[in-house]
């Protein structure tokens, strides 16, 4: 990016500064040993400020206080003042759009959908990452990487040019669960389905049925985070943040594109007349806080839904954990779970496979394993230094090499918020009240760093895929943004949701799908899909190559 006389000024005045500070400064190496926390009770013998303050963004689900334990603990670490930004996850980029456009820009910044990565680039709020920088002041950020897949650092590249450190999930291999009320369904006499027309017959059941048995015709079959799972049955992903592209005959596709749509739509168009899907569809199932849960579910609306991940669903039993006393002992219920028992005592849910269509397809949506971006804010650099700080925390705090500095990165002070098992496996537990408490790294201030692979597959996990979840997930194929893409794909989503919605509700008939996809495509799609698959054709000839 090219410095404007300002940014020189800056930059001069900041060196003279940092000459004057780095007097005081500890020089971190890569080993723990040579990190020596810095001792409060120094402070009447230091009467400089930290060089560096840096503005650092972060997934979070409640916001992190300014004096938050393990804020205060990373600063005294490596001689920075943090500034958090409390960016509530459900309206991330909303908040940091308005931040930005305020002149703004966090040294740090998370790029919570990997397809904004070239928006911003473009915007130019990012900072190139030199990779020999990257190599050198996050050597295990970047080896858990390597390790797992090296393809993932191309996808932060732009041009050739590195902008973006991949977040990379593991759990993600793990796909939406498909989930019934157990209890309505015994009620009703009725099995899982396993099949679209099954599960036809459940629905229309749910809805007419009287499953709550509160003798009032109240109760609906699904919603829509449901529906995926009837897209699913003909082999797509429709309603999702973004577009979800799916192979098909060696090129990328759109799936809410696809003709055996107009054969999904009309299923849901009928059980919309019928009476079978909730009517408040429109406005999903989530109904403000926090975000994977479906209140339309946990209300006794509906009897079905694929909303939100395995872990939301938890129920008593489902698997073991430590507790303060490092006893082993059964999971409780969480999240949906929790809510919805809370509510009705008596309720229990039930996983199941995603249903199987006509032509014997099924799926649920699945989340890709490249969750986000880190990137560097483009002023950043503007502090010699300060780039390299910033890569030697973010290190420190994602990948760690010592198993229980990492630990307290995440879940804060052993003793205080955690203790080791007295097993020698390694596991630990959380320590009351915090075991208790929603959200408490946040309140903590920890597990400000980012994913990486290359972690132990905990029993959470394997209970996720004991219930089949690394099977049947629709994922999106295109793992990046093109040009296109950032230029049309706000008004091609609104137009794909816009034409759905009027499908299913029936104020366009099913025919209508074909004049939405032209429009669609005359409206940027055709390019948008022209990139998308020039992208990929570069990814085969890349693998093939391999």
């Amino acid at each position: 990016m090219n410095l404007n006389l300002s940014r020189a000024l800056c930059l001069l005045i900041t060196t003279v500064i940092l000459v004057i500070c780095m007097s005081g400064c500890t020089v971190l190496g890569e080993q723990r040993s040579q990190m020596q926390p810095h001792n409060p009770a120094d402070e009447s013998e230091k009467d400089t400020e930290p060089p560096y303050t840096i503005s650092w963004t972060m997934h979070q689900n409640t916001p992190v206080p300014e004096d938050a334990e393990m804020i205060t603990y990373i600063e005294d670490l490596f001689d920075v003042n943090l500034e958090v930004w409390n960016l509530e996850n459900r309206r991330y980029e909303d908040l940091l759009d308005l931040k930005l456009a305020q002149g703004n820009i966090p040294d740090l910044l998370r790029i919570r959908q990997p397809h904004d990565l070239l928006k911003y680039q473009m915007q130019g709020v990012l900072e190139e990452i030199p990779e020999d920088i990257l190599e050198e002041h996050a050597p295990h950020i970047v080896k858990r990487i390597r390790d797992y897949d090296s393809r993932y650092l191309e996808y932060g590249k732009i041009d050739g040019t590195l902008y973006g450190i991949p977040v990379i999930n593991q759990t993600n291999i793990y796909r939406t669960p498909v989930v019934y009320r157990e209890d309505w369904l015994e009620k009703l006499g009725l099995d899982v389905p396993r099949t679209l027309e099954e599960f036809e017959t459940v629905m229309y059941a749910f809805a007419k049925g009287d499953p709550d048995g509160n003798g009032k015709q109240d109760t609906y079959g699904l919603s829509k985070e449901g529906m995926n799972v009837v897209f699913g049955a003909f082999g797509q992903s429709v309603f999702t943040e973004q577009l979800y592209f799916n192979q098909k005959n060696d090129r990328l596709v759109i799936g809410a594109l696809e003709p055996e749509m107009k054969k999904a739509l009309a299923y849901l168009q009928k059980w919309h007349q019928d009476g079978i899907i909730d009517p408040e569809f429109i406005t999903g199932e989530n109904k403000g806080g926090y975000k994977h849960l479906s209140h339309a579910f946990i209300n006794s609306r509906i009897g079905m839904t694929s909303m939100g991940n395995y872990y939301h669903w938890t129920q008593d039993g489902d698997y073991s954990v430590l507790n303060e006393k490092d006893e082993e002992i059964p999971v409780e219920a969480m999240f949906n779970v929790h809510e919805l028992q809370q509510k009705n005592a008596t309720a229990d849910v039930e996983f199941s496979p995603p249903v199987t269509g006509p032509d014997g397809v099924s799926g649920s949506k699945g989340y890709n394993l490249l969750m986000s971006f880190i990137t560097i804010g483009a002023d950043a650099v503007n502090e010699p230094g300060k780039l390299e700080k910033i890569l030697e925390i973010l290190d420190y705090v994602s990948a760690n090499s010592d198993p229980a500095e990492q630990i307290k990165m995440e879940y804060g002070l052993p003793g205080k918020h955690w203790d080791w098992s007295s097993s020698s496996s390694g596991e630990f537990h959380i320590l009351p009240p915090y075991n208790r408490m929603e959200n408490y790294t946040n309140m903590i201030g920890s597990s400000i760093g980012m994913a990486v692979p290359g972690a132990s597959i905990g029993k959470r996990e394997q209970w996720a895929a004991s219930e089949g979840l690394t099977e049947n997930g629709i994922y999106n194929h295109l793992e990046v943004a093109t040009p296109a893409l950032i230029q049309y794909s706000s008004e091609l989503i609104h137009m794909r949701d816009s034409a759905y919605i009027s499908i299913i509700t029936g104020d366009q008939p099913v025919e209508s799908f074909d004049t939405f996809v032209e429009e669609f495509m005359e409206a940027g799609g055709q390019q948008v899909l022209i990139e998308a698959n020039e992208w990929y054709n570069g990814q085969m000839e890349t693998n093939s190559t391999k």
